[in-house]
């Protein structure tokens, strides 16, 4: 799985997720701003390059953000709007950040072209950018987007997938948006980069069904090791844990031999392996069978 070509899966995947899911009263083409504001994409990578190096945990942040924005009535942006009842104020999505980043470069457009690029479409590409600044792979944008004016936390609390989700219920959720179980694999992927916390692990540390309350499908040596360093109490909702140890900066596919080993963090990676379900069925794990796209 190593080398450039290795991420064409990634890649084919990131455009999928743009297009399936997208706002389905666009029309999506790139380079839609080539006559209306044809600086636009550049004023945006010119600003993703001079800052991300510097903050690069943002790359995950952003690349989260629009994987969330995407999976709630589509690419629209409806996860930007304020609103005590809106998506900002769902479960997953109270740890997203960055928005004033995205407002920063949303002045910079409007200063440029005014009221013609959409906040969708920002997020779309700030994401790319930022996943491209950190070693990841560079994919096609379709820009168009419509900014949506609905925002739902239901909506939100009920559709987009959470660290504690099983295989079964991830891969329905997906389904629901027209991806397979490759478009999940895959997308997984994105786990590169970024860091979760203790409280994202600690049941399957403490709470679980093996030995001292680890969870058998966790590797033993990589999940007693987590538990006697690193999140030593089953309420820490502080401490930061790196999702892609030792490459948490840069976008690789190094996320996919922890889950081989069974070190993920979450219990999607046992689903990966056929650890967790009666799979009798299948001649290869869903892991095995994503690998000859990467």
């Amino acid at each position: 799985m190593a080398g450039t070509a290795s991420f064409l899966g990634i890649v084919v995947v990131f455009g999928l997720l743009a297009l399936i899911i997208s706002s389905t009263d666009a029309q999506l083409q790139v380079n839609f701003y080539a006559k209306s504001c044809p600086k636009a994409e550049q004023i945006v990578l010119n600003y993703v390059k001079q800052h991300i190096p510097n903050a690069p945990s943002l790359a995950a942040a952003f690349l989260r953000m629009h994987f969330h924005d995407c999976f709630v009535r589509g690419c629209d942006g409806s996860v930007l709007l304020n609103s005590t009842t809106g998506e900002k104020n769902a479960v997953p999505n109270r740890t997203l950040r960055g928005f004033a980043f995205i407002d920063a470069v949303k002045s910079l457009l409007e200063a440029e072209c005014p009221g013609v690029v959409s906040c969708a479409d920002i997020v779309s590409l700030v994401a790319r950018d930022s996943v491209a600044i950190t070693g990841g792979p560079y994919w096609q944008v379709p820009t168009g987007r419509r900014d949506g004016t609905i925002t739902n936390v239901t909506e939100a609390n009920n559709q987009i997938p959470g660290p504690f989700n099983n295989f079964t219920t991830l891969l329905t959720l997906f389904n629901n948006k027209g991806l397979d179980t490759n478009d999940l694999v895959i997308l997984s992927g994105a786990h590169t980069i970024g860091i979760s916390h203790c409280a994202g692990v600690s049941p399957r540390l403490f709470n679980s069904t093996g030995p001292g309350g680890l969870d058998p499908t966790m590797d033993s040596e990589y999940a007693e090791n987590l538990k006697a360093k690193k999140c030593t109490t089953p309420n820490d909702n502080t401490t930061i844990l790196e999702m892609d140890p030792g490459s948490r900066k840069t976008f690789d596919l190094s996320y996919y031999s922890s889950l081989l080993k069974k070190e993920g963090p979450f219990p999607i990676g046992c689903g990966f392996n056929y650890e967790c379900n009666d799979f009798g069925s299948y001649k290869t794990t869903p892991l095995e069978s994503a690998t000859v796209l990467l």
